[in-house]
């Protein structure tokens, strides 16, 4: 009998074999054990600066959170009619400063507007397939890049808290499209002057009109989204119209790394714009 191979009850041939320590390369096909793979003690055999990706996105990652917070504490400064910044909207409460959108309750004066709202672009952003990736490797070197040495000693998955949260991507992806159809609204308020007639356009409309669409198109280019779409579905011939959508969203899956970053510094981008114009410190540059 083969070397590697077993007798089962019953006399059965099986292909199991008493376990080793240490993982092999493949067998030469023979019937004869695989060689073992030499044992490497380096970390890794990367030459190149494998490290600059991971510590530029740790990089973006803290000064897009420090910046965030503030902006989200600070409760100043984030409306210029008619623009809104999209930390703050929807802006729900009666403390809220303009009416771009319905006041649904009386929230106490200490507690920003942005508290209520920012938990869901939060939670997709935390829980997004893309993102788990980036901070996993970045901040818990899990692995830090491919063919480096994670340092931890062993792999648990998501199966535990807090990594078991990560379970509402897709509800939080629902709630991203609600966040993004009022973007949209924003963005058709923007098409208003400073006095509130209709029919004009600066350029801080068109700033509003790029994040919403950015930020639309990041929520579904995401997997989740992708799955949404097709599904599910055995035999794509006999829903075309959900094929076609799913062939769309697949390829702005692929891009959807992109979609991630660009999205979140259009957020950053048109926060600013609407900061420097509630401090009067630039003004607004209309067309019409």
């Amino acid at each position: 009998m083969h070397a590697g191979r077993a007798v089962g009850s019953g006399g059965a041939v099986t292909a199991t074999a008493p376990r080793r320590t240490g993982a092999v390369a493949p067998g030469h096909g023979n019937g004869m054990p695989a060689p073992r793979r030499a044992a490497i003690a380096a970390r890794t055999l990367r030459t190149d600066r494998w490290w600059i990706q991971p510590l530029l996105v740790v990089l973006a990652l803290v000064l897009f959170t420090i910046y965030a917070t503030f902006r989200a504490f600070q409760n100043a400064h984030y409306f210029s009619e008619p623009y809104i910044s999209p930390f703050y909207s929807p802006c729900i409460t009666t403390a809220c400063e303009g009416s771009s959108f319905p006041e649904l309750f009386t929230g106490p004066s200490w507690i920003s507007p942005a508290l209520y709202v920012l938990i869901f672009p939060l939670g997709i952003r935390a829980t997004c397939y893309y993102y788990r990736k980036a901070y996993y490797r970045s901040f818990w070197l899990s692995p830090p890049a491919c063919a480096v040495a994670e340092p931890h000693k062993r792999y648990t998955g998501e199966t535990r808290l807090p990594l078991l949260g990560q379970n509402i991507h897709r509800y939080a992806l629902y709630a991203a499209l609600v966040i993004n159809v009022i973007l949209f609204y924003d963005a058709v308020l923007a098409f208003r002057d400073e006095t509130g007639a209709w029919g004009h356009m600066g350029l801080g409309t068109l700033i509003l009109l790029a994040n919403a669409v950015l930020l639309f198109l990041y929520s579904v280019s995401c997997h989740s989204c992708r799955h949404i779409v097709g599904g599910r579905l055995n035999n794509f011939s006999r829903h075309p119209l959900r094929y076609k959508a799913w062939m769309q969203v697949s390829r702005l899956n692929g891009r959807h790394m992109q979609l991630a970053w660009a999205s979140l510094l259009s957020v950053v981008l048109t926060d600013v714009y609407v900061f420097l114009l509630a401090t009067d410190t630039i003004n607004d540059l209309r067309f019409f």
